[in-house]
């Protein structure tokens, strides 16, 4: 889920102990109203997210570009967002109420996406969508960080029900057989966007409700320029050799990831996979545990080695997908979903500790920003656009052999994964990073 958790998080949450250590100094209330709000904002992108891939393609009868195009709105949200957060919400208006007012938008918005009937008027309502949704995500972590006497140990049990909440979406389409067979020919996956606009009216009413959370740069008058907001102050960090690797791999890394985002769910449901959006929570529930387990594997192995792992689980993820199928080899299916929480754990969360550490004190937070506009935004538009071409050039063949048109969909991923591992093996030296 995604996604974007290295886009919005501190890596100090993932500490194994801040899962057990009870959340102090904090209301009851504080803290059902923070929690409530992280539950409902990724239940919205859980709930019609997962499913894009397969409703363009079933239901908008969309081309690999246009699905393509459609993805890499969430690139272009991305790349705008630190704009609204860091010009907007950080110096003008509450951060709760413009969370409020984003959502209320998006939900029209949502609202035209179901009722749209080709990708060509889809696509403009989603990028508006996403330029608007993207802001929300960082808007919610600062809005929970802003009311935590202490964040390091209480954010994580905060954040914790974001995740239940993209599990519950993927299972609720699941439970009412939205992606069925049957009820994907039907069109009844358009209703996933029907439900994610009901949900944002309710959390874009339920923000003005959120404890204030004021502009915390309000009358300061010491103004962050744009390099500032985008992180191109770090650009010095790239003389770096092994910081200068370590950018490139995140970028190539995220072309891979990309073809997980946009192929997964319609893979799964092609091919005859039943309940293929529950099944894809697997994913969410290994996320969880292996932030758990980073912090140990980390300080045992090293990032290197923790980098490494990340990488070769995403070429055999692929593997798994390619060589898989929905009948007696499903296990290998399940398998490459429930890798997910290495791939995207081991290598971006890990990685954001390493960034936090070259940087220092005063290019924290810029290298961070560069980092999360280097993957998400030009990596992943990147990875979406080849994804869609990948597709396009072997359309013919899904026609006759929906089980090959898929295998080699699935090799080229495959492919990238490994040969951004070797290119790391080969030219990142080890060193201690201190976490």
């Amino acid at each position: 889920m995604g996604g974007m958790v290295f886009f919005l998080l501190n890596w100090h949450v993932f500490q194994p102990i801040q899962l057990i250590n009870p959340v102090l100094c904090m209301s009851g209330a504080i803290r059902f109203k923070l929690s409530f709000m992280m539950f409902l904002e990724f239940f919205i992108w859980g709930a019609w997210f997962v499913t894009l891939g397969t409703f363009l393609g079933k239901n908008l009868s969309a081309t690999g570009a246009e699905m393509s195009n459609i993805f890499g709105t969430q690139s272009w949200g991305a790349i705008i967002a630190p704009f609204i957060v860091g010009l907007i919400a950080d110096r003008y208006f509450n951060a709760e109420r413009i969370l409020g007012v984003l959502h209320l938008v998006g939900a029209g918005l949502m609202y035209m996406m179901y009722k749209s009937g080709t990708a060509g008027e889809f696509f403009p309502y989603v990028l508006g969508y996403m330029i608007l949704f993207m802001p929300t995500l960082a808007l919610v972590n600062s809005i929970s960080f802003r009311q935590l006497s202490d964040p390091e140990k209480q954010f994580s049990g905060i954040r914790i029900w974001g995740t239940i909440g993209w599990i519950v979406a993927g299972l609720a389409i699941s439970f009412f057989s939205w992606d069925s067979a049957e009820a994907i020919e039907g069109g009844m996956l358009r209703n996933t966007f029907l439900m994610a606009s009901v949900v944002s009216v309710i959390l874009g009413v339920y923000s003005f409700l959120l404890p204030a959370t004021p502009p915390v740069k309000a009358g300061d008058s010491s103004q962050s320029s744009v390099s500032d907001i985008l992180g191109l102050d770090a650009l010095k960090l790239l003389k770096d050799r092994n910081f200068l690797i370590f950018f490139l791999s995140s970028v190539l890394i995220c072309i891979p990831l990309a073809f997980y985002y946009q192929n997964a769910n319609p893979f799964l449901a092609e091919i005859g996979m039943g309940n293929p959006t529950a099944k894809m929570t697997i994913g969410q529930a290994s996320e969880v545990l292996f932030l758990l387990a980073l912090p140990v594997f980390f300080k045992r192995f090293g990032f290197k080695n923790t980098i490494l792992l990340a990488m070769l689980a995403w070429a055999l993820r692929y593997l798994l997908f390619a060589y898989g199928n929905a009948g007696d080899l499903s296990f290998m299916l399940l398998l490459g979903i429930a890798l997910h929480g290495i791939c995207y754990d081991f290598f971006f969360v890990a990685g954001q500790i390493y960034t936090d550490a070259k940087a220092g004190e005063k290019y924290k937070s810029a290298a961070q920003g560069l980092i999360s506009l280097a993957t998400y935004g030009v990596g992943m538009l990147i990875g979406f656009w080849a994804a869609g071409l990948i597709s396009d050039s072997y359309v013919a063949l899904k026609e006759t052999d929906i089980s090959m048109f898929w295998q080699k969909v699935w090799i080229i991923p495959a492919g990238i994964a490994f040969a951004v591992m070797l290119l790391f093996l080969l030219l990142f030296k080890n060193e201690k990073v201190e976490s």
